[in-house]
């Protein structure tokens, strides 16, 4: 695994970020586990492994706009108006 996929896997054990995910999909504030995670930026990325992320550069441009979506979310980056 290298540097996308690895940063991927760490994000989808982030608890704020399972918490962000929790907004995105039918039940906010519900528990979304680590697994649920990992399926939501598989879904979002376009790619069907965290692999894929470090040999598709579309698949890496969509990770890091979730990327920039999840930091604005957690308030380290101003949103966009």
């Amino acid at each position: 695994m290298t540097a996308l996929a690895r940063r991927a896997g760490i994000l989808c054990n982030d608890t704020r970020f399972r918490l962000f995910v929790a907004q995105r999909i039918t039940q906010p504030g519900g528990p979304v586990t680590a697994t649920a995670a990992a399926e939501y930026l598989r879904g979002q990325c376009g790619i069907t492994s965290r692999r894929a992320l470090d040999t598709d550069s579309a698949a890496a441009a969509r990770f890091a706009a979730l990327c920039t979506d999840f930091d604005a979310w957690r308030g380290r980056i101003p949103t966009q108006r």
